[in-house]
């Protein structure tokens, strides 16, 4: 398979993820009470949808990054590839969740924010592991030298370790565990995926002969 098909099989995934977040935001309507006491009682629900939108936007991102130096397309990837798109489907459905059960507090808000750093946690481990395929000889068009392999690993990895701590944070303060996955969000929103200057310098050297 070419790494084009691949990447436009998982394009249409993630698109359709991140419509799907749009669904938990449509309050009941009428008779259900005033429609601003109804918006402002789905405030965790708009809070769940910023945080999922710009969490999948963020890894389309860097998938595209990893996917762009991938030499190579292999079954394993393939796998690895659907292991993915696997957790990211579910994160509307945990986000959902979230928005019901946050307003409400409580033990069940607790448990929906650790589902909730649990999906992340696979999308986090599953993206971990493409990354780790990545590295192995021959597969990236731009090999990251072995010596800065366990420094790119760090960076790119480093997200996975704190959703863990969203996870044990949930059953101590969901609101914070929920602002805490946020913020894994803008740490990816700068450059952690590691071939991606390396690749655009071949490409630019590529122009240039």
């Amino acid at each position: 398979m070419s790494r084009g098909r691949l990447e436009a099989f998982s394009d249409g995934v993630f698109a359709v993820a991140i419509t799907l977040l749009a669904l938990n935001l449509a309050v009941k309507g009428p008779g259900y009470g005033t429609l601003a006491h109804q918006l402002a009682h789905q405030w965790p629900g708009y809070l769940a949808y910023l945080i999922s939108f710009f969490t999948i936007g963020i890894i389309w991102v860097n998938h595209h990054t990893l996917v762009a130096n991938v030499a190579v397309v292999t079954r394993k990837l393939l796998f690895l590839n659907l292991i993915l798109l696997l957790f990211v489907v579910l994160i509307p459905v945990a986000t959902g969740t979230v928005a019901d059960y946050l307003a409400e507090g409580g033990s069940e808000a607790k448990l929906a924010v650790a589902v909730y750093g649990i999906v992340l946690e696979g999308m986090s481990l599953s993206f971990a592991a493409m990354l780790e395929w990545s590295l192995g000889e021959g597969r990236a068009r731009v090999p990251v030298p072995p010596e800065k392999r366990w420094a790119a690993r760090r960076r790119f990895m480093s997200g996975g370790l704190v959703y863990l701590l969203v996870i044990g944070g949930a059953f101590i303060s969901a609101p914070v565990a929920l602002g805490l996955s946020g913020l894994i969000g803008i740490y990816y929103i700068f450059e952690r995926t590691p071939t991606l200057s390396a690749v655009g310098d071949a490409d630019q050297a590529g122009e240039d002969v």
